[in-house]
C-alpha cells in the first residue's frame, strides 16, 4: 500500500486550493475536545484542546500563501450533538482563514455525492477519509490518496454543488 502524506504535508504542497467535504453527522466522539464540549467548557477551543493550535496555525500559514481553503458540511437538523460542537468551535476555522459553509442535508436531495468524506487538493488529489459506522477513524487503511481523474472530477463537482447551496457560517444558523 502506497504511503499517504500527513496532511501537513499536503496542506504545504498545494498551491491553489483545498477543500473539504463532511457529510456525517458524527466524527470521533472520543475525541477529548469533543467530550470537554459536553461537559459544558465553552471556552475556545484552542484552551479545550491545545492540539488545535497546530491546525489553525497550518490552515493561515496555508492560506497567507494564497491557496483557497474551504469546507462545506451536509448535517441533519435538527443538529446532532457532534455537530453542534462543530458548530461552535467552526469561528477559529474561519478567523484562521478558512472558509466554511452548512448545508442542511434536506437540501442536498437531489445532489450526486460520493459516498466517503474527501480533501481535495489543488483539484487533482484527493485524500479520501474513511470511518467506521461509529464516526471513529477506520481502523484499517483510514485514509486514501485518489489519483484518477474521473474521480477527482466527481468529487470536486460535488463539493462546488454543495458550495453553491451551502450557507455561509456567519449566516447559518442550527435548527
Amino acid at each position: 500500500m502506497t504511503e499517504v502524506p500527513s496532511f501537513q504535508e499536503l496542506f504545504r504542497s498545494s498551491t491553489r486550493s483545498a477543500v473539504h467535504l463532511e457529510m456525517r453527522d458524527g466524527y470521533m466522539t472520543s475525541d477529548p475536545s469533543y467530550e470537554a464540549w459536553q461537559r459544558g467548557l465553552r471556552d475556545a477551543i484552542a484552551d479545550i484542546d491545545p492540539a488545535w493550535r497546530p491546525w489553525t496555525r497550518l490552515v493561515r500559514e496555508t492560506v497567507d500563501r494564497g491557496v483557497d481553503v474551504r469546507r462545506a458540511r451536509i448535517v441533519s437538523e435538527p443538529l446532532s450533538d457532534y455537530i453542534r460542537f462543530e458548530h461552535h468551535v467552526t469561528d477559529g476555522n474561519v478567523k484562521a482563514g478558512e472558509q466554511v459553509r452548512w448545508l442542511p442535508r434536506r437540501r442536498a436531495t437531489d445532489l450526486a455525492l460520493p459516498g466517503n468524506d474527501f480533501w481535495l487538493f489543488d483539484g487533482e488529489l484527493l485524500l479520501i477519509n474513511h470511518f467506521d459506522g461509529e464516526g471513529e477513524v477506520a481502523p484499517t487503511d483510514p485514509r486514501e490518496l485518489v489519483h484518477d481523474p474521473e474521480v477527482v472530477k466527481l468529487c470536486a463537482t460535488a463539493f462546488e454543488a454543495v458550495w453553491e447551496r451551502a450557507v455561509p457560517h456567519e449566516d447559518y444558523r442550527p435548527a
